[in-house]
């Protein structure tokens, strides 16, 4: 989401630890950090995000209060003495600042030992995200590396709910296994409304809980799949059963179709990304998320809403409806 992160002036709001920052933007730091290091480096504190009134105005020239909307503003974390409009909100929309968001993470820290990994703003600062990523990790098989992490989202411009979220990641190829394993969700979401601060606050102390029930359906699952065999041949059918073209189709969709076909198949038989789990219903699996993350066409993408890779990698987090479908096709071989 690089090109995408909020950008005032040359500086950007993302921090990260350890890791590059993205296409070199933002803070990179030598080691974890808090909350309050979240805060100042990637320049999410200080916003003092508030309602105000809207209005409009007779022909007369006389200001009219509009009923029941808000623009929601915040002050520029850069340029001091700018207020930078955020949304239109309806009277019931309760903000929650930065500070807030970071504190309900900070909870897990204690409680859990995850440490913060990234924060930062996208879209002009209309959306927030900050991750954690939990002690140890899983290894599928004895072998496979999945790193664990929290991730929570929010938005400024009454666009989207808080969202909490366990988000595991293969490392090999760095694409997210956001999957309903065991048939239990990986996230859960909190509406903007008075009150929900507190409502965030229980449920920021039930999602230790919460992740390792999920993360325990997604290793017994995972397991179950990594001593599946499954055959070039077989791989190939079911995508063409699932993702193939109607006979009928025109010849430009069937031309995208075969080609969506071969990447993944390709990903199946030769990516090294496969190395050590060829062959088997958990590689399938793999092979199509990483179509999916890496991939899979996009829509949209321009100067402000990001580029194609950018909108992937939201998308690849936010609808799991491809790595669900995925999920049961493999699970149907078992």
């Amino acid at each position: 989401m690089s090109a995408n992160l909020d950008t005032t002036n040359g500086q950007t709001s993302f921090v990260s630890a350890r890791l590059d920052a993205w296409h070199q933007s933002g803070i990179v730091l030598p080691d974890t950090f808090t909350a309050e290091e979240a805060m100042e480096h990637g320049l999410l504190g200080g916003w003092n995000l508030r309602k105000q009134a809207l209005f409009t105005q007779s022909e007369d020239g006389k200001k009219i209060v509009i009923p029941r909307q808000y623009a929601v503003v915040r002050n520029n974390p850069v340029i001091k003495k700018q207020v930078d409009v955020m949304g239109v909100v309806g009277e019931k929309y309760a903000i929650m600042q930065n500070e807030s968001l970071a504190h309900l993470l900070n909870t897990l820290v204690d409680e859990s030992g995850a440490h913060f990994e990234t924060a930062g703003a996208i879209d002009g600062g209309r959306k927030v995200f900050i991750t954690m990523k939990l002690p140890g990790n899983i290894k599928i098989g004895g072998k496979d590396r999945v790193d664990n992490y929290i991730a929570v989202m929010t938005s400024h411009d009454g666009s989207t709910s808080t969202v909490f979220m366990v988000t595991p990641v293969r490392v090999v190829c760095e694409n997210t296994l956001n999957l309903a394993f065991n048939n239990s969700s990986n996230l859960f979401r909190v509406r903007h409304t008075i009150g929900a601060d507190k409502i965030m606050i229980q449920q920021a102390r039930e999602a230790l809980d919460f992740t390792f029930d999920y993360l325990g359906g997604f290793q017994e699952q995972a397991e179950q799949l990594i001593n599946t065999t499954l055959t070039q041949g077989q791989f190939e059918e079911i995508i063409a059963r699932n993702f193939g073209a109607p006979e009928d189709a025109p010849n430009s969709t069937i031309t995208r179709t075969e080609n969506k076909l071969d990447q993944m198949a390709q990903l199946f038989s030769d990516a090294n990304t496969q190395e050590g789990v060829r062959n088997t219903a958990w590689a399938g699996l793999n092979a199509l998320t990483e179509w999916y993350d890496h991939y899979s066409p996009v829509r949209g993408a321009s100067a402000n809403t990001g580029t194609e890779e950018e909108l992937r990698s939201r998308k690849a987090l936010l609808d799991p409806t491809f790595k669900d479908d995925a999920l049961r096709m493999m699970l149907a071989l078992v």
